[in-house]
């Protein structure tokens, strides 16, 4: 499969499951807002988790498309971002002990796509 049709594949795969995502999200909340506290109320609001895992596979098969140089470029990103959102989840904690606000965990995953995108491209700009 050439570059470009596999990129366009990943990108068509990736759209559609991040349009599941939206849906369900605004969907369960608008629904929730009309729910007493039950258990039922409370799967409604996991159910965009469901897409979050399509998402998942979406990017596992992109990595597994991709050769063995790009792969491990990107699998770098990865690890350099897991390991920045890991030193400043460990030290905002020791802040929260300090009386800091505590934070959502929806943090965590901001802070790990914003690191691995910005480290992806910023290898991309020096690279050259």
């Amino acid at each position: 499969m050439l570059e470009r049709d596999v990129k366009r594949k990943y990108f068509l795969e990736l759209g559609l499951a991040i349009a599941a995502y939206a849906i369900a999200l605004v969907l369960s909340l608008q629904i929730a807002q009309r729910m007493d506290e039950t258990t039922a109320r409370t799967l409604l609001l996991l159910s965009p988790a469901i897409p979050v895992f399509l998402l998942v596979w979406v990017l596992a098969r992109q990595f597994r498309r991709l050769d063995e140089f790009v792969r491990l470029r990107s699998l770098e990103s990865v690890a350099v971002a897991a390991a920045v959102t890991a030193g400043l989840s460990l030290t905002y904690g020791f802040l929260e002990s300090a009386g800091f606000p505590r934070l959502s965990m929806f943090w965590v995953w901001a802070v790990m796509g914003g690191t691995w995108g910005l480290h992806s491209a910023l290898r991309g700009v020096f690279a050259r």
